[in-house]
């Protein structure tokens, strides 16, 4: 399958682009100039394959939850080139992009949600599959559910709040995946693509009409003197 993926549910533009068993990827720390990086650099990685966006099987994009204007600009671009060229699309929980980016197989998954909250969830890779079992949150770092067995952190929650958040789980962790290194402590493109294959693959992408962006928080607007403070949603 051809298949497109993106994410800018966080700091860095992510996007992969797979042809068949071949795969072009571009990963960016991009902060708020996403929104205007995206379509150029789509644009670039569909030139560098030589191939136009027509020949796609489909688009995926990370869903959320992340940055409020992050996860919206993800889902209005596939869901706009889905549109424009009649492809269906798929949206992925960031948080599980995480856990596979990691290539760790039981994961908390964590991202500063700023406003010191983190967005949270644990996942358990069984027979290849990524399992919930703690349901994706939002919440201060030390009211993070309580987990027990061991663990691996991943995501830039656990830099934010990494010695709030291993006091929480103490002798549960095994790793900590907090830095981008080796793009193991973000959602990636690739990630996304990985996860999204086999629901194109099953025939439930759908229709780019209902492109739908995961919001686990309720406020979308920060008061004048929050913004004025430097703080972000």
């Amino acid at each position: 399958m051809n298949l497109l993926s993106l994410d800018t549910s966080t700091e860095f533009l992510s996007l992969a682009l797979q042809l068949g068993d071949k795969t072009y990827a571009h990963h960016q720390h991009a902060g708020q100039a996403a929104s205007q990086l995206v379509l150029p650099q789509i644009q670039a990685l569909l030139d560098t394959a030589n191939i136009q966006l027509s020949d796609l099987d489909g688009i995926a994009f990370g869903a959320g939850p992340g940055a409020f204007t992050g996860v919206r600009v993800a889902c209005g671009v596939a869901q706009g080139l889905g549109f424009g060229a009649n492809l269906p699309v798929v949206g992925v929980n960031t948080l599980m992009a995480l856990a596979q980016a990691s290539g760790q197989e039981r994961v908390i998954g964590c991202l500063d949600a700023r406003m010191g909250e983190i967005y949270h969830a644990a996942f358990v890779r069984e027979n290849g599959l990524w399992i919930e079992k703690s349901a994706t949150t939002v919440c201060k770092p030390e009211a993070a559910p309580v987990l027990e067995g061991e663990w691996a952190g991943a995501g830039s929650g656990w830099a934010a709040y990494g010695e709030i958040l291993s006091g929480v789980y103490a002798q549960n962790l095994t790793k900590i995946m907090a830095q981008d290194s080796h793009y193991k402590a973000t959602p990636t493109a690739e990630a996304i693509l990985q996860l999204a294959k086999p629901a194109f693959e099953a025939g439930l992408a759908k229709p780019a009409s209902e492109a739908a962006p995961i919001y686990i928080r309720n406020r979308v607007a920060l008061t004048t003197i929050e913004r004025e403070q430097g703080l972000r949603l």
